[in-house]
């Protein structure tokens, strides 16, 4: 049995946007068996910008039903069905999300359309449902509300069912026969890092996800390039660790890449940065910076994998911030520096600028590679209920994450927050990471030091 599900939103992000409205057709194989449509008042305004698109506006869905209403409903009807989708996973996850916010874990097998169709119907000039419907002549009623593309959806499912009897076993044909099909299937649909092994027990890829099983389903069926096939037969093997936490799952996966560089991980595979920018005062109160070897027991503003590299970096920052070659290690006199001479530095190299007027300039270079507290805690999701995650920054120096089971409103001392860390190296991935989730999204609480 299957369910064909297409649903209307308020936007494009389940953590952010609502449902407006849904389409559920119950299909045995050979025809339609059980419907269900209705709008949704998705408790928010729809934007101009979405009414335009989807017709439906906010005085439709004023009187409609909210999904904790309907929930029951579609519950029951998608009960021991496989959940079938244009691009699955977006109607999927805003499903999962609606459901999840008042406590139920809605769980479903999943077969894509969109996916489907590119296998059995090769050559086609685009998937998109639009597109894709009028070269195999299926009219769309109501192109952009759930019913009308749900029905497609309808059509073009029973197209593929004649193509291909067993659409969910296609799902893996061309894996690694050591593979086990039951593994993939009981893989967490909640964030976290995943792993694959080849025959051999060794890893070749570390990914994060926000759900697991997805994006591991998304690389086993990934037949884009030469590269990414070859990686899937090699996959003999998964695992995974649950963070909860997003933040936590970049930097675990960023430390894990580090440690093991599996073969098929390119963008992170540096382990090592050996040399950093650092800054200090001088015995005038001018604020320098040089370059020097990285040391365990000091913390570079950023690091490079080369000397020159992290030189060619230096040069860039004094030019962009007229800041003097001297007083950063790039020209070496005991008198003015080139730039000087040329009228490019102002004269801290001499003393005829001030400290104060030249350090604002060198603040404002080194900004962007410091936390903006030097000292703070991060809580967040945490792996079970009740449980959160907490990432620590001390001395601008990330220190590692840990877990811990509190009341996010009560207290709980920084040195119990302290004691549940598990320590891991700082790097410059590390504090992009942190800093980069910060700007983009939000977690549960900051705790300035």
């Amino acid at each position: 049995m299957y369910s064909i599900i297409d649903i209307e939103t308020t936007g494009l992000s389940p953590r952010n946007e609502k449902i407006t409205e849904i389409a559920v057709y119950v299909h045995d194989g050979k025809k339609i068996t059980d419907e269900f449509t209705t709008l949704l008042n998705p408790e928010k305004k729809i934007s101009y910008r979405i009414t335009q698109l989807t017709g439906i506006n906010n005085k439709m869905v004023e009187n409609a039903p909210k999904f904790y209403e309907v929930a029951r409903k579609i519950v029951e009807m998608t009960e021991g069905t496989i959940f079938v989708g244009h691009n699955v996973h977006f109607d999927y996850n805003f499903i999962r999300k609606e459901f999840k916010e008042f406590g139920y874990d809605y769980h479903r097998d999943k077969i894509c359309t969109a996916k489907l169709s590119r296998k059995l119907l090769p050559g086609r000039r685009s998937y998109a449902l639009g597109k894709i419907c009028i070269e195999l002549g299926i009219n769309i009623k109501n192109r952009h509300r759930a019913f009308g593309d749900a029905k497609a959806t309808v059509e073009l499912f029973e197209i593929l069912l004649k193509l291909e009897k067993n659409l969910k076993a296609l799902t893996y044909q061309g894996l690694n026969t050591s593979l086990d099909r039951k593994q993939i299937e009981s893989l967490p649909e909640k964030t976290g890092v995943y792993y694959f092994y080849n025959d051999k027990g060794s890893i070749i890829y570390i990914g994060k996800s926000i759900n697991i099983h997805d994006r591991v389903l998304s690389h086993l069926s990934n037949n884009g390039s030469k590269r990414a096939i070859e990686m899937r037969n090699e996959i003999a093997d998964i695992g995974f660790e649950i963070t909860g936490s997003e933040l936590v799952a970049l930097l675990l996966e960023s430390n894990e890449i580090k440690k093991h560089t599996p073969k098929y991980n390119r963008a992170q595979r540096r382990n090592s940065f050996q040399w950093g920018i650092y800054s200090y005062f001088d015995e005038n109160k001018y604020l320098r910076l040089k370059i020097e070897k990285n040391v365990l027991d000091k913390m570079p503003l950023t690091s490079f994998s080369s000397h020159q590299a992290a030189k060619n970096h230096l040069f860039m920052l004094t030019e962009a911030f007229q800041l003097c070659q001297k007083l950063c290690g790039l020209f070496d006199t005991k008198r003015a520096c080139f730039q000087y001479n040329i009228k490019q530095c102002n004269g801290a190299c001499i003393q005829e600028e001030s400290p104060n007027t030249y350090n604002s300039r060198a603040k404002q270079a080194i900004e962007p590679y410091r936390f903006q507290n030097e000292d703070f805690i991060l809580i967040d999701k945490g792996r079970n209920p009740g449980e959160h995650s907490v990432v620590i920054v001390e001395h601008n120096k990330y220190l590692g994450f840990g877990y811990l089971d509190f009341d996010l409103n009560g207290q709980t001392s920084v040195g119990q927050l302290k004691d549940c860390i598990r320590s891991y190296p700082d790097n410059r991935d590390i504090r992009q990471i942190i800093r980069g989730h910060l700007k983009r999204n939000r977690v549960e609480k900051v705790i300035p030091l």
